[in-house]
């Protein structure tokens, strides 16, 4: 079995991982779900603190499996690359690929980033749900406890951040990718034409938190894949 580290989008919390990661324990694997450096506490070179932060999070001999949802794949391979041989494979779940020399809003569709920058209050962005229709993640995570979870951790996003270019470096490591989403359907054949493993599951962007058993053995599968072959 492997470890496994959880990583969640910088724009959210790790509590979207907590029932996926109760369910890859349950299938014998090490699982941790560290947070990311809280973006309001980086000044600047965002990119750089976020790396440096969750490698030194990421601790021991043995390697990690990274499991990246979201915008967290834009870290990968920038973290990859600071583990060294304490990283053994990469998961990308519903999730951004590595954008080198590419700000986050240079990779978003054009009236999305439009509609973001026309919401910029004293450089700050609101928090992710807000960036939702009203109602829409309630259909998605209509179990209030988990979304209220979900919402607890999140906060004002600054503009820097998403403006920010990524650093150099594509994954190079062993990679798959799980589509849990229409939304990331480029993505998915992305890594189709990388050669990578990629499983798809019609759920939702957030079916982690209504679909732990389903997404975990998901990614149970993919890992086993890559450092079994």
């Amino acid at each position: 079995m492997a470890r496994i580290a959880l990583l969640h989008s910088p724009l959210v919390g790790p509590a979207c991982w907590g029932e996926v990661g109760a369910a890859l324990s349950r299938q014998g694997h090490t699982v941790s779900a560290p947070g990311w450096r809280a973006l309001e506490e980086i000044d600047s070179d965002y990119y750089p603190a976020l790396i440096s932060g969750m490698a030194a999070d990421l601790d021991g001999e043995e390697p990690w499996v990274l499991v990246a949802h979201s915008g967290a794949g834009a870290l990968t391979a920038a973290l990859v690359e600071a583990l060294g041989d304490r990283s053994n494979g990469v998961v990308l779940v519903d999730a951004i690929f590595p954008h080198p020399a590419r700000s986050w809003m240079e990779t978003a569709p054009p009236n999305l980033a439009a509609q973001l920058r026309g919401g910029v209050e004293f450089g700050l962005l609101p928090p992710w749900d807000r960036w939702w229709p009203p109602g829409a993640l309630a259909r998605l995570v209509p179990d209030a406890t988990r979304l209220a979870a979900l919402v607890d951790e999140l906060a004002p996003i600054p503009l820097s951040f998403l403006e920010e270019r990524a650093p150099p470096g594509t994954l190079s490591s062993p990679a798959a990718f799980l589509q849990l989403s229409g939304a990331y359907d480029e993505e998915g054949r992305q890594a189709v034409r990388q050669g990578w493993p990629v499983v798809r599951l019609p759920l939702h962007h957030l079916a982690m938190l209504t679909h732990p058993e389903a997404v975990g053995g998901a990614i149970h599968g993919l890992v086993e894949r890559l450092t079994h072959g």
